[in-house]
């Protein structure tokens, strides 16, 4: 990414920025931007905020649109890609001023990874936590897994929207409801062999990041857990129909779907240490690097924001260490100390360019230092 221009898009009113092609350190005092940033570069290669709940969340001051536009270098062609929001909240994405019909085809072009402070969440909640890492990782993989899950997403709303009409009418017809069931199986079968081939390929990377990270003090593992592990899943549904109009919703299928982490052969969620979890989220979430870059055979970008205050010194030195000898692409860091990771890098010999946010919407200064 070679500029990035912010129109209304959280607190930047107009804002354009140029970025260096390896690491780029973001400093300033907390509440001057510098997440928004990150979020800004998240938005428009995944076509939704990693942090904001809505769209109404996003726009500058409660205005009624917002525009993000970026310089990328594809291939080594520079292309331009647009995301906006304009009045009645239509979203609407573009590539060289081609507007996509749907926005999930342009999801993967440009695959990212994020690590945030709250990844934490990802062992520490619900299960539904653990799906939104399997599909956000493979929906940039596979074109085609994203439009699975878009179709089972629909029918499963649609089964669980007659389940509840049914509950008020005893003795009714089922057979849209037996047609739905049938319509789930397709999808969530493909999901499921995506899934499980992609833990199968992530766990030895998380292992060997983990090891590094932690210094090797414990050994971790990630398995994934399904109700069509084993299970005819068209079989399932039958076997469930009747516990499904009581409960007024569809109970098995892949959105109950979970990943288990163990350490030391115990669940990581209950017995692991604050530094433990710390670790492991940033392995998952680096593995999860890797095995993009693998897969698509490109360098996602990696987005860092506000890590090194959540980690103690030791990791601190293990993860810029990571970043500088090993194959990552174009890295954006967030920090409130302006000479951390600018220290770090230069004792890295790592080329860097470092931005100063003050006061919300503006860029203090540009600052190239290379090592």
């Amino acid at each position: 990414m070679k500029q990035l221009t912010l129109t209304n898009f959280k607190n930047y009113a107009q804002e354009r920025i140029a970025f260096g092609d390896s690491l780029n350190c973001i400093t300033g005092q907390n509440g001057m931007g510098k997440t928004n940033l990150l979020d800004a570069i998240y938005y428009l290669c995944m076509g939704k905020s990693y942090f904001a709940q809505n769209e109404a969340q996003i726009a500058f001051h409660e205005s009624d649109f917002f525009r993000i536009e970026a310089r990328i270098d594809l291939e080594g062609k520079e292309e331009k890609i647009v995301a906006k929001v304009i009045p009645r909240r239509q979203k609407i994405f573009e590539r060289n001023d081609v507007a996509y019909k749907k926005i999930s085809e342009h999801v993967g072009t440009l695959p990212v990874v994020i690590i945030a402070p709250d990844d934490t969440q990802i062992v520490t909640e619900g299960s539904e936590a653990r799906r939104r890492f399997l599909d956000n990782t493979l929906c940039q993989f596979d074109p085609a897994y994203l439009q699975q899950l878009i179709v089972y997403e629909r029918i499963l709303d649609q089964r669980n929207a007659l389940l509840k009409r049914l509950a008020d009418q005893p003795g009714a017809d089922r057979s849209l409801l037996r047609v739905y069931a049938e319509q789930l199986v397709a999808p969530a079968e493909a999901i499921h062999k995506a899934r499980v081939a992609f833990v199968r390929n992530l766990r030895p990377v998380l292992q060997s990041l983990y090891e590094k990270i932690s210094g090797g003090k414990e050994e971790i593992d990630c398995q994934y857990q399904s109700q069509l592990d084993g299970a005819n899943f068209s079989t399932l549904l039958q076997q469930r129909e009747e516990k499904d109009c009581i409960l007024q919703r569809t109970t098995s299928g892949i959105h109950r779907d979970d990943l288990i982490f163990i350490i030391g052969g115990h669940p990581l969620k209950h017995f692991a240490s604050q530094g433990q979890l710390k670790s492991f989220v940033l392995s998952l979430k680096l593995a999860q690097y890797e095995w993009l870059k693998t897969a698509k055979n490109t360098l996602p970008f990696l987005l860092l924001d506000d890590i090194f205050d959540k980690l103690d010194a030791g990791r601190v030195a293990m993860l810029m260490e990571l970043l500088c000898t090993e194959v990552y692409g174009q890295v954006f860091i967030t920090d409130t100390d302006e000479d951390r990771v600018a220290k770090i890098a230069g004792s890295q010999r790592m080329p860097f360019l470092k931005l100063v946010i003050d006061k919300g919407t503006t860029i203090k200064n540009h600052e190239t230092d290379q090592q």
